[in-house]
């Protein structure tokens, strides 16, 4: 407490603020209030998307509100809500919701963590009052109403457990280990969410009834609806129907636990036989704001000081990370909560290592740590910080009116969960902007300096546990922290760039012809050099234009001879920045821009991707040019990257899904060196020279590239910058070469049954059907609503009814390359006991649907969501991005009919569609198994 209020007095000897330290206002936009009964509501009328709304419930309770022998209580209600409430008994709920295209997983869903559980249900049509009106009354059953029936708690019981087994992993087991070493003396260390296995699975109905009671009450809730409402009339229905929940006059303390002090430094180690990286964290901890200072304008102005050292610690991590033999393979710093406790905050260091180099690594971030803590950051340091921090404010601002509902229902909920404040956007901005200026770059550093102390230090290091390799003893961590502390630290070698972007801007070329697209309101320019360049003005956002270009050719005409360089050639073509800036260089130079532009390519195309403000649209460019004309290598760069790409497939085959895709992949393709991965051994291939050749060949007819520009243009303000930055490159109207390569899927069945040693015992399933089928419009819609459906018929079949899996994943898919080359694939985890059983059930749904259609509520369920999505879709620029590039470049139209030819299927053509996909005889089923040891 005593840093944070040091703090607090230092922002305010650097910047004068009225009447000492004001509160901050709340959004005179969102309507607050709380009930009699201690409910909180916000209430936000908002037009993205367009008539469409968001329900979220909030409740302040999570798994710290648990006794030991309650663990996972919590988490265990969370799934009971959508097991009965009182006015939406039974599955009720969801199907009323789903047969009005809202979907379970996807628009309903709800988390719980250790202070917290939320509940939502968002995108909901405002044109159907009815829908609205239920949506308001599931929010309050979940309040107070849920049946927590005695067959549905014990169907949910498998289903828990069945969630367990599947997220009980590497990092799950090794966060069991850390908890209890990180947290000594504080409730934090035994209260994971997921909760005990022996809880979940003996538990009476009367225990979880009375934790339901005890800790869902209106004082710890909070209602948010943002989206197209009536303020007034949602604020007198939330009122009515909320108002009579009560509020028992003995009730329990909601307790915020708290993690204790420790003079001496905490060292956590964990290690894991499936682990497959090395993570080193350090934890400068110290008390968080206080609850009565974080809506006030020096609270503010704390978190921009913490989140402008967080983004210059950032950028020096980045630099050391590009150099070869770097102590670590990742590195981040940030202030926030202590892990996963919000009774204490930390500044936090975070490393990925080299299992050898656990020592190195540390000594690094302890040294950058004491760097920062005895030279504080640079003047130009800053400078970059805060312009960036404040051109994100701007961007936030240009676009205000074009926020979707989800940035503020998730912004209300953490107001309410977190205390967070709620000034609104256009006070943030020009609070910012007159504050900002004010501060120093002394402000920054003297903060750092009081959060870096020489006590509540938290040292964690996890790992691969495996034959031979030792890790580092608590005495030999803190003998570096003592040792490095020690040692004579030179202030950071800053590096000033201020050459601009283009030093020679280009010579303009011409636009030799323009055409108009009627049907898809888009403008045409065919430029001198053969380029397409396709513009739709939007008002879907008021700051934003997005890009992608596209041209024929990928890595196909190298990838038989050259598989490795081929597949890496995406990650290994950008590793040196472009112009004469390095990777770690260009955000510098692109500070205070609202501008990005990166080159890909796969094995069919060569791409661009994008995006800027409109003030920022020609740095967009500019980076375009600089892509085609200047790619640029950085030696030092590569050899990093090698290093961190052995460190991090090192440890790949111990980890069991790693044997389970590796027997996907082989099922699928066989031995096509294009499909399995990427092994240790296959990085000595790689050739930094050739892959650069090979990008430079397919990148160097600029004039073979569909360009395609979605959002608040105006064309006569873009025109002279297409002009000089694409015009003006040499090229022709040449289509690129694909080569054909072979990437066909393997025909037959194939029945691959398999074990595999496991920490975890669990049947991790595969199924999948291949085929032919013709790519177009039809198909792929009919190929959506199949899987869909298959989604809902195994969510109902084998997650609900047998409790036997947390989820099935089904998915399909139509390719262009190769021609109409078609999958379905069937994924779930289970109990080993029931995997025969299982899936005898997810073919048998398969064969029913082949032989007789859907069911008519699933087939109209998956429709109306398909309409509710494309309704949505419309007023988004990157639905639009596509639709022109899918148009311009393959030439495929995904747009004109698209809804009537949704509305026109039947289920018996999805009957059809099932049928001749499963009987063309291509079936796989992999399954992977534990091995049990004798």
């Amino acid at each position: 407490m005593r840093k944070i209020f040091t703090l607090l007095l230092l922002i305010t000897s650097f910047v004068t603020i009225a009447q000492q330290n004001p509160t901050l206002p709340v959004d005179p936009n969102v309507r607050t209030g709380k009930l009699e009964n201690g409910l909180t509501y916000y209430i936000r009328n908002n037009g993205l998307p367009e008539n469409r709304a968001d329900f979220y419930i909030a409740q302040k309770v999570g798994s710290m509100q648990e006794e030991d022998n309650q663990a996972g209580l919590a988490h265990f209600l969370e799934h009971m809500a959508f097991n009965g409430t009182k006015n939406f008994p039974g599955k009720s709920m969801l199907n009323y919701l789903q047969d009005n295209g809202i979907k379970f997983g996807t628009n309903i869903n709800a988390y719980t963590s250790f202070d917290e559980t939320v509940y939502y249900i968002n995108n909901i049509p405002t044109t159907n009052q009815q829908l609205m009106d239920s949506a308001l009354l599931v929010l309050h059953d979940w309040s107070n109403a849920i049946a927590l029936e005695e067959e549905e708690l014990e169907n949910e019981r498998g289903v828990i457990r069945e969630e367990w087994r599947t997220r009980g992993g590497a990092q799950q087991r090794l966060w069991d280990q850390l908890l209890p070493k990180m947290y000594p003396g504080s409730k934090y260390a035994k209260r994971m969410p997921i909760g005990n296995i022996d809880v979940i699975n003996n538990f009476k109905p009367e225990e979880i009834r009375a934790y339901y009671h005890k800790w869902y009450r209106p004082d710890m809730q909070g209602i948010i609806v943002v989206g197209n409402v009536n303020v007034d009339e949602m604020e007198q229905k939330i009122k009515a129907l909320f108002s009579p929940i009560t509020l028992d006059a003995e009730r329990a303390t909601r307790e915020y636990f708290p993690v204790p002090d420790n003079k001496e430094p905490i060292v956590a180690v964990a290690t894991d036989t499936e682990a497959r990286n090395t993570s080193i964290m350090m934890f400068y901890k110290h008390d968080p704001m206080p609850e009565e200072l974080k809506n006030t304008q020096a609270g503010y102005l704390t978190q921009y000081i913490l989140s402008a050292a967080s983004s210059m610690m950032n950028q020096r991590f980045a630099e050391m990370i590009q150099k070869p033999d770097a102590p670590f393979t990742s590195a981040y710093a940030y202030d926030g909560d202590y892990f996963v406790a919000k009774t204490k905050d930390a500044w936090t260091v975070v490393a990925g290592s080299a299992e050898e180099k656990i020592k190195e690594a540390l000594a690094a971030m302890v040294r950058e740590t004491e760097r920062v803590k005895r030279y504080g950051f640079t003047p130009s340091e800053y400078e970059i910080a805060r312009t960036n921090i404040l051109k994100s404010y701007e961007n936030a601002y240009n676009n205000r009116d074009k926020q979707r509902n989800s940035a503020y229902s998730q912004e209300y909920v953490r107001a309410f969960t977190d205390g967070e404040a709620i000034p609104g956007i256009e006070f943030e901005y020009r609070f910012m902007q007159s504050m900002t200026p004010n501060i120093p770059v002394e402000a920054i550093n003297q903060t750092i300096k009081q959060l870096i102390g020489d006590e509540n230090i938290v040292i964690s290091v996890t790992g691969p546990q495996k034959e031979g390799l030792v890790y580092p003893a608590e005495e030999e961590l803190l003998a570096v922290l003592d040792a490095v502390k020690a040692e004579t630290i030179e202030p950071y070698a800053e590096q000033v760039i201020e050459e601009p972007l283009v030093t020679s801007p280009p010579t303009p070329g011409k636009i030799t012809k323009e055409e108009k697209d009627a049907a898809l309101d888009a403008t045409v320019w065919t430029l001198q050099n053969g380029m397409k360049v396709i513009l739709k003005n939007t008002d879907f956002k008021d700051d934003e234009i997005r890009m992608t270009g596209s041209s024929v050719g990928g890595y196909s005409q190298y990838a038989i001879q050259d598989p490795v360089n081929s597949k890496l050639m995406n990650a290994v073509m950008k590793l040196g920045g472009v112009g004469n800036f390095s990777a770690t260089d260009l955000p510098k130079v692109l500070a205070g821009k609202t501008a990005s532009a990166s080159p890909g390519i796969s094995l069919i195309t060569q791409n661009f991707n994008g995006s800027s403000s409109i003030r920022d649209f020609e740095t967009m460019l500019q980076l375009v040019y600089l892509y085609f004309t200047a790619p640029r290598k950085d030696n030092d760069a590569f050899q990093s990257y090698l290093q961190r790409m052995e460190t991090q497939l090192r440890n790949q085959e111990a980890e069991p899904m790693v044997a389970f895709s590796d027997s996907i992949t082989a099922a699928l393709y066989g031995d096509n060196p294009l499909a399995v991965r990427i092994r240790v051994a296959d990085l000595k291939q790689l050739d930094y020279d050739r892959i650069m050749e090979m990008y430079k060949q397919q990148f160097s007819n600029p004039g073979s590239f569909v360009f395609t520009f979605v959002g608040n243009i105006d064309e006569e303000k873009v025109r002279p910058v297409v002009e000089q930055y694409l015009a003006s490159l040499p090229g022709q109207a040449v289509k690129g070469e694909f080569i054909r390569v072979p990437m066909n899927f393997k025909e037959g069945e194939t029945n691959n049954i398999f074990k595999r040693e496991m920490q975890n015992p669990k049947a991790s399933v595969f199924n999948t059907f291949t085929g032919k089928v013709e790519r177009n419009m039809k198909n792929q819609i009919l190929m959506s609503m199949f899987d869909q459906i298959l989604d809902i018929v195994y969510t109902e079949k084998v997650r609900e009814e047998e409790g036997g899996t947390y989820g099935v994943s089904s998915a399909g898919a139509i390719s262009r390359y190769p021609e109409g080359q078609t999958i379905l694939q069937i994924m779930f985890d289970t109990d080993p006991e029931k995997m025969a059983h299982l899936n005898e059930i997810i073919y048998n749904v398969l064969k029913e649907i082949a032989a007789n259609g859907p069911r008519e509520t699933d087939f109209t369920k998956v429709k109306e969501y398909m309409n509710k999505s494309y309704n949505e879709s419309l007023k988004e620029n990157g639905y639009w991005l596509n639709v022109l590039d899918t148009r311009y470049f393959y030439g495929e139209d995904t747009y004109t009919n698209y809804i009537e030819t949704v509305n026109a299927v039947t289920p018996g053509e999805i009957k059809e569609f099932a049928a001749n996909l499963i009987n063309q005889g291509n079936k796989k089923t992999i399954v992977m198994m534990p091995k049990v040891n004798e």
